[in-house]
């Protein structure tokens, strides 16, 4: 009886350690669906809106066609997303860009690119998962070499309100409030 006392407390000590590290820097958020995101982001400021149309495809047309997009989005700060469907660290960022994309999403323009990777894995795996916003493909990894982000994945490129890189992050975002804290610091917003 003693053991199954101890037991039952070890397990309840353990829940609790777990729940409470999952609340406050570890949480994550993000909408049930893409459905749920777009709801949400209706109402954005029309470059932005343009991004939430777009959500969750993959878009053609290389650095020429991503620089389009990023002088069409002057005057908001950028996230761009570095990530790839064979990018396991990728894989477990995604929910706090679904998140965090969809709640900033009307003051901040979140972008993707699917660097090193082939369109048919990327687009299987976009069917599985989600992003409130578009990715452009960059097999060769033109777009990551001018944004000068790194060959690692995933990395996360700030762009200030006049197109200025202001930070590049290597690495996975494991909770809403670490990629919150870096908009705040390095966007100002």
């Amino acid at each position: 009886m003693l053991v199954l006392l101890a037991s039952v407390a070890l397990i309840a000590v353990v829940v609790i350690g777990l729940t409470s590290a999952g609340g406050g820097d570890g949480a994550t958020d993000p909408p049930d669906s893409l459905a749920d995101a777009r709801e949400e982001l209706t109402g954005a400021p029309a470059p932005l809106a343009a991004l939430h149309a777009q959500a969750n495809e993959l878009l053609p047309g290389g650095p020429s066609a991503f620089d389009q997009r990023i002088a069409a989005l002057k005057g908001h700060p950028i996230v761009v997303n570095k990530w790839a469907s064979w990018c396991l660290p990728c894989k477990e960022e995604f929910p706090v860009f679904e998140s965090i994309g969809t709640k900033r999403g009307k003051e901040i323009a979140f972008l993707g690119v699917n660097g090193g990777d082939k369109d048919p894995a990327a687009r299987r795996y976009l069917d599985k998962t989600w992003l409130p916003f578009p990715s452009f493909t960059d097999p060769a990894e033109d777009i990551s070499r001018q944004l000068k982000a790194p060959k690692n994945y995933p990395m996360t490129v700030f762009i200030d309100r006049t197109g200025k890189t202001t930070y590049i992050h290597s690495g996975p975002y494991r909770s809403d409030q670490a990629l919150l804290d870096d908009i705040e610091q390095y966007l100002g917003a």
